[in-house]
């Protein structure tokens, strides 16, 4: 392992591998965090989500959203984050708004959400508007998942799973993606090799199919980071990251071509830019859906960055969509 150096900043680290700053290229990606509020509380969680928040966007501003979308050609997917985003009162309007304007839907999913009280429609409305499942499912043990997400989540992922699978999610044509987050404060495994290992223990143990496997670095914001700093090994960890910096991963990096807008309608580089209430700025403020009609203004802007941005760029690289390189 490399010896640990001094933490610098980010863009400075670029520049010692002769790359330069990051900029948004034309966003092909709208990503919607509809809000925090969850069925579960994940210790890994980068969004602090769980069943005692209550922010989340309303009526209004899911309106202007899908305006903004409508007014975007440039946008091919739209990407539904939260919090469990289904629990947001306004999901099923921004879903159905997505498929009447012929983008691609992402869901990010925890799977049990199927089974909170009045949401047992939720796998055939997915199927109907053939949204892209991306589902979380941390380990393929369930003394790991415990680990991170509770007693019973692992069993009821399983039920899920295959709930998903006799619809033809992960059988017939409908795609069907699992998130792997480590455990603990190390980087991912090599993704392929872990999705082969993933599909062998879940076909083999509990019948279950899916498409691909992301692996995602467990990024130090919010609920992690207080971990790290529990542990003392807030330091160390952000030495891994940095001591692992690949620049291969920077120009795949999901910042190029994404913008992510939070519950409270407010403009970002990224879901994790969010959470550090790092806006976009424009002209000295922060940009909100209500300054622009069309995403694509935000093409060629400076991204922001800080340390945590070496959780992306560490190893294979990290994003919504799995490894990068």
């Amino acid at each position: 392992m490399p010896v640990a150096r001094d933490i610098p900043g980010f863009n400075a680290e670029l520049s010692r591998h002769n790359l330069t700053p990051l900029t948004r290229g034309m966003p092909r990606t709208l990503q919607i965090n509809v809000g925090k509020v969850c069925n579960q509380a994940c210790h890994h969680c980068h969004v602090d989500a769980g069943p005692a928040r209550t922010e989340k966007m309303d009526r209004h501003l899911a309106e202007r959203v899908v305006e903004v979308l409508a007014h975007s050609p440039s946008i091919e997917t739209v990407d539904i984050t939260g919090g469990a985003p289904e629990l947001n009162q306004h999901f099923k309007y921004l879903v159905e708004s997505a498929h009447a304007l012929k983008r691609d839907a992402i869901v990010r999913c925890n799977l049990t959400v199927i089974f909170q009280p009045a949401k047992e429609w939720l796998p055939c409305f997915y199927r109907e508007h053939r949204v892209r499942l991306v589902c979380s499912l941390p380990c393929y043990t369930g003394e790991n998942v415990t680990k991170q997400r509770g007693g019973g989540v692992f069993e009821k992922s399983i039920e899920a799973l295959r709930i998903l699978n006799a619809l033809g999610y992960g059988t017939g044509g409908l795609a069907l993606d699992l998130v792997y987050n480590p455990v603990g404060a190390f980087l991912p495994p090599a993704q392929p090799e872990l999705e082969a290992r993933y599909r062998q223990e879940l076909r083999d143990n509990f019948g279950v199919e899916f498409d691909r496997l992301l692996t995602i670095t467990n990024m130090p914001i919010s609920r992690f980071a207080d971990q790290l700093r529990k542990t003392g090994a807030e330091r160390d960890y952000m030495s891994l990251l940095v001591n692992h910096f690949n620049p291969a991963t920077v120009a795949g990096l999901m910042c190029r071509d994404l913008v992510s807008v939070g519950y409270e309608g407010t403009f970002y580089d990224c879901d994790f830019n969010q959470m550090l209430s790092m806006p976009i700025v424009r002209d000295g403020r922060a940009l909100t859906i209500f300054d622009l009609d069309d995403v694509a203004e935000l093409s060629g802007m400076n991204i922001a960055t800080a340390s945590h941005c070496f959780g992306c760029t560490a190893g294979a690289g990290s994003s919504c969509g799995g490894a990068l390189a």
